[in-house]
């Protein structure tokens, strides 16, 4: 019984982890379709290269960021929806 219960918080952690991808790319397709031609514009507009130095600068710092977090990450249950996910640094 245990191994059931087991399986169906594995499948159903699965299903909404899978849903909530789905959701946010799904999202982030639509935001960049929607803002391309302001970026377009932004683009035409960057006389002095203060955009593509932004955008290097923030590419650096996101990739920083996912190295330490991926260092000492720990996957729970039902990673972010988890009651106790807060409590990861205890155990």
């Amino acid at each position: 019984m245990c191994k059931t219960q087991t399986l169906a918080v594995d499948i159903a952690s699965t299903f909404v982890d899978d849903a909530a991808a789905l959701v946010t790319g799904l999202g982030r397709a639509v935001l960049k379709f929607v803002m391309a031609p302001v970026d377009r514009i932004a683009n035409a507009c960057d006389i002095a290269g203060v955009l593509t130095e932004r955008r290097a600068t923030f590419r650096m710092w996101r990739a920083s960021r996912a190295r330490s977090r991926h260092a000492g990450r720990r996957f729970s249950l039902l990673g972010r929806l988890s009651p106790f996910r807060h409590l990861a640094h205890l155990t």
